[in-house]
């Protein structure tokens, strides 16, 4: 009797752990099978060992990985949006330049416009995929971002007074961060530009920058309208466009790419629609050691 409870207890107790392990290798070959929606979090019951918590860890892969795919379907399907007019515009002005020569002139000017269309495009696209993969990225320069801000304020402040509008710098002393210098500029400029051209006519956009609790805090306030709050977190996925943004030259991808450069920096963007009006973006850094 002893030998019969002894192998009763051993098969109940190997059922109890291979039951497990069987659905986890399910889960496995079904996600790479390419069903992504796969969760075995339900299936493991009531279990509070180690392969309850390899369950979870299994399910916060999955839903990682499949908010990723989806992430690049999505990229895909906008990209392909974003080149089907230009390309249109370009097969349309061939043909016409052999129907009418006389008007070439004007057709070149339409194919170098929609051509300088594509490659800035392709070009952003590219320095996404390099942030994404971590690629140039010499992190390890220790400079002061004021300066930096300032050198590129000096360009900006050139669009800004086309519209008749003013960029205001607050910034305090020794503002030093460890980064890319290059990446760095490109983030800031994206943001700084962003707002130079959401402001109205005639309004004033202020940058400030500060050290607060061991980080750089930059902040780019403008007076525009701002963007819905449910959308507030949307604005850094590429492509977004808001539904009030009067109509500009680019893909939506600037602040996508300010945000993987934050990321790569260990820092942090985040847009807010200020109580008193118009709309802040803040970025920060940590402060150099």
């Amino acid at each position: 009797m002893g030998g019969i409870v002894s192998l009763l207890f051993a098969w109940l107790l190997a059922l109890y752990f291979s039951r497990p392990i069987r659905t986890l290798q399910d889960a496995f070959e079904a996600e790479a099978g390419g069903k992504l929606d796969t969760r075995i979090g339900a299936k493991m019951g009531m279990r509070q060992d180690e392969l309850a918590d390899l369950g979870k860890d299994f399910d916060r892969m999955a839903e990682r990985l499949q908010a990723l795919v989806e992430g690049q379907r999505r990229l895909l399907h906008d990209v392909s949006h974003e080149l089907r007019s230009p390309l249109a515009r370009l097969q349309a002005a061939a043909g016409l330049l052999q129907q009418q020569p006389e008007r070439a002139e004007e057709f070149l000017e339409r194919i170098q416009r929609d051509t300088g269309r594509i490659d800035t495009l392709v070009g952003e696209l590219l320095t996404l995929a390099r942030l994404d993969a971590g690629m140039d990225a010499n992190l390890r320069e220790t400079f002061d971002l004021a300066e930096l801000i300032e050198d590129l304020a000096e360009d900006v402040r050139f669009e800004a007074m086309t519209k008749e509008g003013m960029l205001d710098l607050a910034l305090e002393n020794n503002l030093h961060v460890t980064g890319n210098i290059e990446m760095l500029r490109r983030a800031l400029e994206n943001v700084l530009r962003n707002a130079v051209r959401h402001t109205p006519e005639g309004t004033i956009v202020t940058m400030t920058g500060k050290h607060e609790q061991g980080f750089v805090v930059v902040e780019v306030i403008d007076a525009g309208a701002g963007v819905a709050d449910t959308d507030l977190e949307t604005i850094f996925e590429p492509f977004y466009r808001a539904e009030n943004s009067r109509p500009f030259e680019g893909y939506g991808l600037g602040l996508t790419i300010a945000r993987q450069v934050m990321k790569l920096h260990e820092g942090s963007i985040k847009a807010a629609n200020r109580a008193s009006g118009g709309f802040a973006v803040t970025l920060r850094l940590p402060l150099a050691a």
